[in-house]
């Protein structure tokens, strides 16, 4: 969209089951506050929106684990997170919560507008549900195989390890993480929004008007579902903890968490508006409002499939000009994982580095997975600390507060008789800005980041070849504008750094002694001759960035290495629940030898196996690649689950499993019977 009125800028709305760490922030939030500052600098109309997502089941979970009620859970949560925000500097123009009323009553209004205009289909039909614990299994109450890549522990409806969405019926060997029983199937009504009569219109919308503007792993994602088939999808669910299903037969029936969260964008906006005397409408509704949705990749399918299909089906609503989903942020080479503590916990990390919030935005900016995933490290950390923003950007601006206050007691000298050297310095610096520009604007923060560390270098090639600490003694006059010049470009530096280092813009700013009333905009830059006019007085020096030490960052790293042994030394699962003698006679395992084993492409974890039973020589697909390597296994005597039901992975028909162990560093280890003396076929009993 060319020159839009205003802009709606959205970041994925965090679950209250934790608290936020540098993944998130890498992901979603940091890329978000760049380019809605950036559009603040350059005077354009913004509402910069987000909220805690407070429903669904991850809550719940939490809430049984701490022994607690889930307004409990989400209270305590929802305060860690927005006040870590807003510490951060994550310049939210409303930071709201799904359990505000505002948003209550804006879900249910959306929903009843849905339902009112017949956009759903009505369906009872048979869902998971535990007997024991008497609830139907809804989302992340149900773990089982993922039967896109065989990860064992997918959740109902998201696989974490290949980022497939699912139905929680699709997951093979489901249990309750509740009880852990295999659950049964029992009949429900649920209301569906039937996606696939969307199908073609989010082809058209996405595949073919957004091929040359969106990322490519978005675009893939979505053609990925869409070549799959999109099929209708529940918008209720069977829970006490939620948005009452506001119509008749919805009792005891709550909005399905996927699209309750998503409206949070739009009663973030209502309670905004309502603050500052605004008509919120026209962020949602007025076609020249660009609206941009910064997430995860594994928020891809509901902000590119789902959501857009609900306000399509709404038919008021303006649809997303563009969802720059980044990939994901690893840690010292390993997932992050919040349950194994394996993380960089940002309110931690303003306890640990109070005035190092710039730092850290930085870091995670230059290393962000905008292509794909990266990973961040404590060296790294601190080696760019100390090499980038101390050594370049830190000794320009201190050389050049330094010297002014030497040499002309603070006050900027005039330019006069500017050199070659100079128009071409100037003219580099007028630059800047849209070089900026033109990588923000196409979501390459990484890339504007690395632009601007460069004007710091011009300027401190600039001091390196011009010399002033030598001609000040034959030459005063050329020193008079090597310094002016010198300072222009630190005061271009206090403005085009505002959207990645905010805190750090604000200290260069009151060396600078530029006041509210002289606040230049990203424009002003691009003519850099009279940002600071002469005899403007400026500030004594302070530091923009202190030196980090080894000892420093190696606490960091014990920190790390602490959670890891704590991981390892947590007790073994408890025992499950009893069963009698019969279920267990029905199973027939066996020892086996593997014959063949090769990797299924494009998996992480399944290997194909050739494995001779006694009884005969049956494929079976384990998932087990990141464990073992195909060649070293050939020949290993192992126990297999024979009479278990066949089961199609990744195409391939698995007739069997492979019974393994965990051991301590997170790895798998074979069930091995003794070679000597077992035949194949044999029984373990």
């Amino acid at each position: 969209m060319q020159n839009p009125k205003r802009y709606t800028i959205t970041a994925a709305l965090p679950y209250t089951n934790g608290p936020v760490h540098i993944g998130h922030l890498a992901g979603v939030y940091v890329p978000a506050d760049i380019y809605a500052r950036y559009l603040r600098l350059n005077n354009k109309d913004v509402a910069f929106v987000c909220g805690s997502d407070e429903h669904g089941v991850p809550i719940t979970l939490k809430a049984k684990a701490e022994g607690v009620s889930p307004q409990a859970v989400v209270d305590k949560y929802h305060e860690i997170i927005k006040s870590s925000f807003a510490a951060f500097g994550i310049s939210f123009d409303n930071y709201s919560r799904t359990s505000a009323r505002v948003h209550h009553e804006t879900a249910s209004a959306f929903f009843k507008d849905l339902y009112d205009h017949g956009k759903f289909i009505e369906e009872t039909a048979a869902q998971l549900y535990d007997e024991e614990a008497n609830q139907f299994l809804a989302d992340r109450f149900v773990v089982g195989t993922c039967p896109k890549c065989g990860n064992e522990e997918s959740y109902g409806d998201q696989c974490e390890n290949c980022g497939t969405s699912h139905n929680a019926q699709d997951l093979i060997n489901p249990r309750s993480v509740i009880t852990g029983n295999v659950p049964s199937l029992k009949e429900t009504k649920h209301w569906y929004l039937p996606l696939d009569q969307y199908e073609s219109w989010l082809n058209d919308w996405i595949l073919k008007g957004h091929k040359n503007d969106w990322k490519a792993n978005v675009l893939g994602q979505v053609k990925s579902w869409i070549d799959d088939g999109l099929k209708p999808r529940a918008v209720t669910r069977d829970l006490d903890w939620g948005i009452p299903v506001p119509v008749e037969g919805g009792e005891g029936k709550v909005l399905y968490v996927w699209f309750d969260a998503p409206i949070g964008y739009i009663s973030s906006t209502k309670e905004w508006a309502e603050r500052v005397g605004k008509d919120w409408e026209p962020y949602w509704k007025d076609k020249e409002t660009s609206l941009i949705h910064f997430i995860g990749k594994d928020n891809i399918v509901f902000h590119c499939i789902i959501f857009p299909a609900m306000l399509k089906a709404q038919g008021s609503y303006i649809l997303p000009e563009n969802v720059p989903a980044n990939e994901f942020l690893n840690l010292e080479g390993n997932k992050i994982s919040t349950s194994k503590n394996w993380a960089v916990w940002l309110h931690e990390y303003l306890i640990d580095f109070p005035d190092k919030q710039d730092v850290l935005r930085y870091v995670l900016t230059a290393n962000a997975p905008e292509t794909k995933d990266n990973d961040f490290t404590w060296k790294d950390f601190q080696a760019r600390n100390n090499n980038e923003l101390v050594a370049i950007f830190g000794n320009f601006i201190n050389r050049v507060i330094v010297l002014t206050n030497k040499y002309y007691d603070g006050q900027v000298p005039e330019a006069k008789d500017l050199t070659a050297v100079d128009e071409q310095t100037l003219e580099q610096l007028a630059a800047f800005p849209d070089i900026i520009s033109k990588s923000i604007e196409r979501f390459r923060f990484r890339e504007a980041l690395s632009e601007l560390i460069n004007l710091a270098r011009l300027g401190n090639k600039y001091l390196a070849d011009e010399e002033p600490w030598k001609q000040i003694k034959t030459n005063p006059k050329r020193v008079e504008t090597i310094m002016n010049i010198a300072l222009q470009i630190a005061a271009g530096l206090s403005v085009l750094c505002e959207p990645f280092l905010p805190f750090t813009s604000k200290r260069l700013k009151g060396m600078l002694d530029l006041k509210d009333s002289d606040t230049l905009t990203w424009e002003t830059v691009t003519d850099g001759r009279t940002l600071l006019k002469a005899g403007h007085k400026i500030n004594k020096p302070e530091l923009l960035f202190a030196k980090i030490e080894d000892k420093e960052i190696q606490v960091q790293i014990d920190k790390l290495e602490a959670s890891k042994k704590q991981v390892e030394k947590q007790p073994l699962e408890p025992q499950k629940q009893t069963i009698e003698f019969d279920d267990f006679s029905k199973l027939d395992i066996r020892v086996g030898t593997i014959l063949e084993a090769e990797k299924i492409p494009k998996t992480k974890k399944l290997l194909k196996l050739k494995v001779d039973v006694g009884i005969d020589v049956r494929t079976i697909v384990s998932g087990i690649a990141e464990s073992f390597e195909a060649k070293d296994i050939i020949g290993q005597k192992v126990t297999v689950l024979v009479n278990l039901a066949p089961r199609k992975l990744r195409g391939v028909e698995s007739q069997g499993m492979i019974l393994m162990s965990d051991t301590p560093d997170g790895k798998l280890s074979f069930i091995e019977p003794d070679k000597d003396t077992v035949e194949n076929g044999e029984k373990v009993s």
